[in-house]
């Protein structure tokens, strides 16, 4: 048998390859339109379902408006009240964007401050929690019988019902950033500032912005629930007038509003992520 050496397989086989015809590998692309279609389509026949449902049955049971009121009603509710409504709103966000500012300044500010000192975090954290046990509903009255009914009690509430999330999510990042980076870093001298410019506070941005989305999303909550408890003009207002007039169109109005206006700050805070988190993406 004639023995050929491993150059000659080798070139035999770059022949064989060359001669077959090449297979075009097709790759199959989804349109993006059918790729958002397949993801929000179901919701959105479910919500429309959901609706045709909704009046469909207080048609049939005649149930009166002030009970239940047709998901028609509320739509008319809504437009015929935009120029009110949007006085409220503005009230609402009055309240909402400086109790978030605050509970965002102080969150963040304390969460480093208990990252900087082990026994800060251990005698300050065990309260921290145990705050949160507290109905917020117990100690927004004591804050007007304190502060009045001014701006400052509203803000208060804001801000302690929203700063929770943004100091346990900023403790939890800063302390995700990589083992190994940062003890090389401490190796060469760093110091503590240091290595939070350097890796711990980037490694922590993505925690950080998860509780800001989730403050967010209480921000106008505590801010209806403020308005509640005293004061002339928002969102909390308008449903407590809707409530003593039975006009429960308008509380389901007032729910949309409020719903509207927590997805549109969900929104932007999502797309400051975008742009600051760039990085997130990319894993």
């Amino acid at each position: 048998m004639d023995h050929q050496s491993p150059k000659s397989w080798l070139s035999m086989s770059d022949d064989v390859s060359q001669s077959m015809p090449a297979t075009p590998v097709t790759v199959a692309v989804r349109p993006s339109w059918r790729a958002g279609l397949l993801e929000y389509g179901p919701p959105t026949l479910l919500v429309i379902s959901l609706l045709l449902l909704w009046e469909g049955l207080v048609w049939f049971f005649a149930i009166p408006d002030w009970l239940l009121p047709p998901p028609s009603r509320i739509v008319r509710t809504l437009f015929a009240g935009l120029p009110v409504l949007a006085g409220h709103m503005l009230a609402t966000l009055t309240v909402t964007i400086p109790g978030f500012a605050l509970a965002l300044v102080a969150g963040f500010s304390l969460g480093i401050a208990l990252d900087a000192s082990p026994i800060l975090r251990r005698a300050i954290y065990p309260l921290l929690v145990t705050s949160q046990t507290v109905p917020i509903v117990a100690i927004a009255p004591l804050l007007v019988v304190g502060f009045g009914f001014g701006l400052l009690p509203k803000v208060l509430v804001v801000a302690l019902i929203t700063f929770f999330p943004i100091v346990v999510n900023t403790i939890d990042g800063l302390q995700s950033a990589d083992r190994d980076q940062r003890r090389l870093l401490e190796a060469m001298g760093a110091s503590y500032w240091q290595l939070l410019r350097l890796l711990r506070l980037r490694a922590a941005l993505p925690a950080i912005f998860t509780g800001i989305k989730v403050s967010i999303t209480y921000s106008v909550i505590g801010a209806v629930l403020a308005e509640w408890i005293g004061a002339s003009a928002g969102l909390g207002v308008y449903i407590a007038r809707s409530l003593r007039a039975f006009r429960t169109d308008q509380v389901f109005v007032a729910a949309l509003v409020t719903s509207l206006l927590t997805i549109a700050l969900f929104t932007l805070v999502s797309l400051l992520e975008r742009w600051i988190v760039f990085w997130k993406g990319e894993r």
